[in-house]
């Protein structure tokens, strides 16, 4: 792909790189997508989410999760898809699913090729090489989540609490959520200190974290009415200098 040039406002790379983590509204987060052509693909986009499957490594039991997972090599000059690949955490890392390589069904075809995926992955290439220039190309995942939730059964986005990703950076966009109540966003430092917490609400809302620098959780999500389908929507993406000691090719 071309070079990227993308004008970053300072409000957003001056907290990310002072407090490690930067709440970004889904109107502010869609001017700074404004000089990247509009993606033509934005409904199909969306609409994958309905086709995600469900996550059968939940070492709690739960099936309160459904996803998809692709792995890219990224910087402001490339981005290429990489063979399907297991995803793989540490238990320093994620105490309740780690230690163990997960085979997640992959994104589909035209969507981890499409406008809109390759507009937000061009995105993170801007803002976290503007932090890190150094970095000459990212190992880069893309997971694709939903969280459902139950009368009786709250869905779980964190289920392994507050934690790092064991990458270096990450950004966590909302997509949809609908009939759903809470799924508050926590950071805290780590010495345990609360460093804030928000909601992502509206469609576009995002966060972006150094996940060097602090932990992240997501409070259970609860249906408003039990009678109808309720869930929350993220595209997760995650930048990491190499690729994790585990992760195999197919």
């Amino acid at each position: 792909m071309p070079a990227l040039t993308l004008e970053l406002s300072p409000a957003l790379l001056a907290p990310l790189a002072a407090e490690g983590h930067v709440f970004v509204r889904a109107a502010e987060f869609q001017a700074q997508l404004a000089a990247l052509a509009a993606p033509v693909d934005a409904e199909a986009f969306r609409d994958s989410w309905n086709r995600l499957e469900l996550d059968t490594y939940m070492a709690d039991g739960g099936r309160y999760r459904r996803r998809r997972h692709a792995v890219y090599a990224l910087s402001r000059q490339r981005l290429e898809r990489l063979p399907h690949q297991a995803h793989w955490q540490s238990r320093d890392y994620n105490r309740l699913n780690g230690g163990v390589e997960r085979w997640f069904a992959p994104i589909e075809p035209e969507i981890g090729s499409g406008a809109s995926l390759v507009r937000v992955l061009r995105y993170c290439a801007a803002v976290f090489g503007a932090l890190a220039p150094e970095v000459r190309e990212w190992f880069t995942e893309v997971h694709q989540f939903r969280i459902e939730a139950r009368a009786g059964e709250p869905g779980q986005p964190t289920p392994e609490g507050m934690h790092r990703d064991g990458v270096d950076y990450v950004l966590v966009l909302l997509l949809r959520r609908d009939n759903i109540a809470s799924g508050t966003t926590t950071i805290h430092g780590p010495d345990g200190r609360d460093l804030g917490s928000f909601t992502l609400t509206e469609p576009g809302d995002a966060v972006l974290l150094d996940d060097h620098r602090v932990f992240h959780g997501v409070t259970p999500v609860q249906p408003l009415d039990p009678a109808l389908p309720a869930y929350r929507d993220v595209l997760v993406v995650t930048l990491r200098r190499h690729q994790p000691v585990g992760g195999t090719a197919a």
